[in-house]
């Protein structure tokens, strides 16, 4: 190899190194926007609640940052095979990580709003949903900065515990609703908390697929795992 073509073959790696940085840096805001946003809903916290909020901008911009960067290698470089896909692999985990701060600043702004209201006696379910999302996005996170199938793989298979405690917690604060109409306003802030946590989850899964694909040039099968009833106990939240 000529000195010029590994030096474009060195500053073209360093490039794609700075890609990931960028979208770990991103992935660091984002884990701390949900335990944020985990910290405001289970203990009533409203100033993590604002900084939940405060942080969303920072991850816009990153994303913005991620997107201009990514275009100009695919302009520039004219990337193929594993180094397209990474390229384009970033595009969509950044997109989808700029979706889960959006999911835990509405959680954040909801727990505002619940603060208003007498505390429900148990609020375990949310809890544990939130422990589990956060341990989920904290993995998949990781398999994005070191494009790590394996543990992509493990995310994947894990959708379906958090799917099917989202239809314990579901259920448990319908009955609430059903007991005594006064829990009917707080119990619907605490649904689309519940929503939003399940869906930070889902992001998570579409993450760990991409990642998966980007460094294997493998698909993961269209059937994730899933919890039986999740699908039928997030209706009432669709609109």
């Amino acid at each position: 190899m000529s000195g010029n073509a590994e030096h474009i073959v060195k500053s073209f790696e360093h490039e794609l190194t700075r890609l990931s940085d960028l979208l770990t840096r991103m992935g660091g805001l984002i884990e701390t926007e949900v335990a944020l946003a985990a910290v405001a809903v289970v203990e009533r916290d409203p100033a993590a609640a604002a900084r939940t909020v405060d942080m969303d901008p920072e991850v816009d911009q990153l994303e913005r940052e991620v997107e201009q960067f990514a275009i100009r290698l695919l302009a520039l470089r004219q990337p193929v095979a594993a180094d397209l896909r990474r390229i384009v692999a970033a595009l969509k985990v950044a997109a989808a990580f700029e979706r889960i701060g959006d999911y835990a600043v509405n959680a954040a702004k909801r727990s505002m709003v619940l603060a208003q209201f007498p505390s429900l006696s148990n609020l375990a379910g949310i809890g544990s949903m939130a422990r589990m999302v956060q341990q989920n996005l904290k993995m998949v996170i990781d398999a994005a900065g070191a494009y790590d199938p394996e543990k992509a793989i493990e995310v994947w298979r894990s959708d379906r515990l958090i799917d099917d405690l989202y239809t314990a917690v579901f259920r448990e604060l319908v009955t609430y609703m059903m007991e005594d109409p006064r829990h009917i306003t707080p119990c619907t802030h605490l649904l689309f908390i519940a929503k939003n946590l399940e869906r930070i989850g889902d992001h998570a899964t579409n993450v760990a697929e991409t990642i998966h694909y980007a460094a294997t040039g493998e698909v993961l099968p269209d059937e994730r795992p899933k919890g039986v009833s999740s699908a039928f106990a997030s209706e009432p939240l669709r609109g």
